[in-house]
């Protein structure tokens, strides 16, 4: 794995989602994004503003989280969270799957759903959710091949609100069912560098980490090592 901090800086969505996260939090969130060079700041939608004048004429882009964490707002009201956050300023979206309605079978609804929201966005990348720990192999391929059919952009593994995040395993079957041309973001629990040289070794074409500092730092001595 031929990466250099930098390279892996552009893979990286810096994330910070906790419930008590504040403006302070989110003015260190895209200090760090502006000097580390980040793909991106992903933070909740009454944070978008903030973070869009912080990052103002920057290349650095704001993310923001739609029906987070648990996805089962009604359509409506995620496709006008949706509209919202990219009024604010949002350049991307990360949107969290009804994963309730992915179990009953009801496809029909996650795609109308998930369409309404691709068609809102207006071109913004949408990345979906999937939250692969609560999903069997087989709810994992439905979920993939509804995100592809609905014109998102990116499927992703967790929200790390979860009962468990980012896996390799689940990353490289991700990879298998979408294709090489499409994205995947793994998200929840990479914090270090090896993980996330792991994470893009085994398909992650984005990860969403609040460690993107750490991860840099460390990249140097994770090659070193032999391994990448």
């Amino acid at each position: 794995m031929s990466l250099d901090s930098s390279q892996m800086a552009r893979l990286i969505d810096h994330t910070w989602l906790k419930p008590e996260a504040t403006g302070a939090d989110m003015r260190k969130l895209c200090a760090e994004a502006l000097e580390y060079h980040f793909w991106s700041v992903c933070v909740h939608g009454s944070r978008v503003a903030l973070a869009a004048s912080l990052l103002e004429a920057s290349d650095v882009k704001v993310a923001a989280v739609i029906g987070f964490p648990l996805g089962a707002s009604d359509g409506d009201v995620k496709r006008f969270e949706a509209e919202t956050a990219i009024d604010l300023g949002a350049q991307e979206l990360d949107v969290v799957i009804n994963i309730g309605r992915l179990k009953d079978g009801d496809d029909r609804a996650i795609l109308r759903e998930l369409r309404d929201i691709v068609e809102a966005a207006e071109g913004v990348p949408v990345k979906v959710i999937i939250e692969t720990c609560l999903l069997t192999d087989d709810e994992k391929r439905r979920a993939c091949s509804l995100v592809i059919e609905s014109g998102a952009q990116f499927v992703k593994t967790s929200t790390g609100f979860g009962s468990g995040g980012a896996t390799l395993d689940d990353v490289r079957l991700l990879r298998s069912l979408v294709g090489p041309g499409f994205g995947v973001k793994a998200s929840g629990g990479i914090r270090d560098a090896q993980t996330a040289l792991a994470m893009v070794e085994a398909g992650a074409s984005r990860l969403g980490t609040s460690a993107g500092v750490a991860i840099l730092k460390g990249i140097p001595a994770a090659i070193g090592n032999g391994n990448y």
